[in-house]
């Protein structure tokens, strides 16, 4: 897992999701940005590239750091917040069916 001040290799971690069926693209949230319970029909994968990221689940809250991927289940509410002071980058991809 990169350190705060490491850069992550996109096109890499793109390239290995695909491997594993997952495709999805680079988002980006402003300062106080909040996803409010969000479900998706197929799993997804989540990496923070830039900024400072929460995800919850079921009730339990984690800070992302840089380069660490979470796993959120299919059909699993979630809620994403940019808990920073600057804007937020982060790769998302959903499984492919």
């Amino acid at each position: 897992m990169p350190l705060k001040n490491q850069s992550v290799d996109i096109q890499k971690i793109e390239k290995e999701w695909r491997s594993r069926g997952f495709q999805g693209g680079l988002w980006m949230d402003p300062p106080g940005q909040v996803w409010k319970d969000f479900i998706h029909n197929v799993d997804e994968l989540v990496m923070v590239i830039d900024g400072e990221v929460e995800i919850e689940m079921e009730g339990s809250a984690c800070f992302l750091q840089i380069g660490e991927e979470i796993f959120i289940p299919a059909n699993t509410y979630h809620t994403v917040r940019n808990i920073g002071k600057e804007k937020s980058r982060w790769l998302y991809a959903y499984k492919l069916k």
